[in-house]
């Protein structure tokens, strides 16, 4: 079938930017990319993927009020004196898995 409609849409420069990069690397145009998906929106009967709120991102001590920081430090010592802990090889396996280290 000959491709002969046309999608317009805006999006955010710098997601633009981003997208062409990572599909540059894969050798794909973003109109490739897009019409790709359109074909996975009809196999899949909907979006080919979750579509979810993600996992809340770490605290970042640096934007943190003094009282907001003690607030986090009370929580990890009572944490601790409830014998909450796992192994620092456990810790950093999952953080490989997460951020890809």
């Amino acid at each position: 079938m000959s491709k002969s409609a046309n999608i317009y849409t805006r999006v955010e420069p710098e997601l633009k930017a981003q997208v062409e990069a990572v599909l540059s690397k894969l050798g794909i145009p973003v109109a490739n990319a897009i019409n790709l998906f359109l074909h996975q929106v009809v196999l899949h009967n909907g979006i080919p993927f979750d579509v979810k709120v993600p996992p809340q991102a770490p605290l970042n001590c640096a934007t943190l009020t003094k009282e907001q920081f003690d607030a986090e430090i009370e929580k990890g010592v009572a944490s601790l004196n409830a014998g909450k802990t796992t192994p620092a090889n456990e810790v950093r396996a999952k953080m490989q898995r997460h951020y890809s280290l």
